[in-house]
């Protein structure tokens, strides 16, 4: 067993901690599991308690500009307090949930542009605190959301970036302190009416609510404006469906009825890039139905390039 970090916090000769994921690999809703490994100092340790918890960065709005912030979202007690003898080697496996709405950071094994993630592990020892162990973790998508992500592909967009932004959107069932959104630039087919899109799921036990926030483009003698959607989906139909179909759709119709929205007071912008708007009377019912297996063969390719790892080093406080 290799431990990669000793707790500096602790001083020379003090205990050292690794974490060891399972797999790193996983999806929202499921869990991560792996093994704290400790190995006792030069004296014996009394350490109060082993936490893990997950960790990503956020966009964070601030008064007159906005900047990134290493934000943890969920965290897990694996271990009370408990003594370590000099040397001792302790091994505490454990199983952390990862929460629903967890953003996606990998698309057919491709990490998204912009994304990072990361289990952090901390152990407490008289009132120190040494967030000393950091592993990346790759979440990717459920069934349902690899449909949506390549019904964008099939319509001709491509992918741009993503990110996470602080806030919340009105109307939804949104419980994280932040949201993810993963933006396209328009097809040529939607070019003449759109120049973005920005796409984001809040996912749940009972399905997944997508928001879309189309900017689009001056006429004539109109200025250019975002338009919003707001689609709930169950889990259901995510393999009888024509996804290209219900996104096209899904684009036409947010697109067409901004005038009507705005009547309706829905055209405000709020946190971050304006996805304050409330959606919640804005609910089509698309895809009804029940999931089946993964799509495994049809790569994304090209449209989701991005590094195996290279934004990890984000994480630096």
């Amino acid at each position: 067993m290799v431990f990669k970090k000793m707790l500096s916090a602790f001083g020379v000769g003090g205990p050292s901690v690794d974490t060891v994921l399972t797999n790193p690999n996983t999806r929202p809703g499921l869990t991560l599991e792996g093994q704290v490994n400790l190995l006792g100092g030069d004296a014996p340790a009394n350490i109060e308690q082993v936490v893990v918890g997950l960790v990503t960065r956020v966009e964070i709005e601030g008064h007159d500009a906005e900047y990134a912030g290493v934000m943890e979202f969920h965290r897990l007690r694996v271990s009370g307090p408990l003594q370590l003898a000099p040397k001792q080697q302790l091994a505490i496996p454990f199983q952390l949930p990862v929460p629903w709405e967890t953003p996606i950071t990998d698309v057919y094994g491709q990490r998204l542009r912009g994304m990072t993630m990361g289990l952090r592990t901390e152990l407490a020892i008289a009132r120190a605190v040494d967030k000393g162990d950091l592993d990346q973790v790759n979440v990717h998508p459920l069934p349902v959301h690899e449909r949506i992500l390549e019904a964008f592909q099939q319509l001709g967009f491509r992918f741009k970036h993503a990110d996470l932004e602080r806030g919340h959107i009105r109307g939804t069932q949104q419980t994280l302190p932040f949201y993810q959104e993963i933006e396209f630039f328009a097809s040529p087919q939607y070019a003449s009416t759109i120049k973005e899109v920005e796409l984001t799921f809040v996912t749940s036990p009972n399905g997944v609510e997508v928001i879309l926030e189309c900017d689009k483009r001056g006429g004539f003698l109109t200025a250019g404006h975002d338009a919003f959607g707001h689609y709930r989906v169950s889990y259901a139909e995510a393999d009888r469906t024509d996804w290209a179909q219900v996104v096209d759709g899904w684009l036409r119709e947010t697109t067409s009825r901004y005038g009507s929205l705005r009547a309706q007071g829905f055209g405000g912008h709020g946190h971050g890039h304006g996805r304050g708007v409330g959606m919640g009377g804005v609910v089509a019912g698309a895809a009804m139905g029940a999931v089946g297996g993964m799509i495994v063969g049809d790569m994304i390719g090209d449209a989701f390039e991005g590094d195996s790892g290279e934004d990890f080093g984000g994480f630096e406080e």
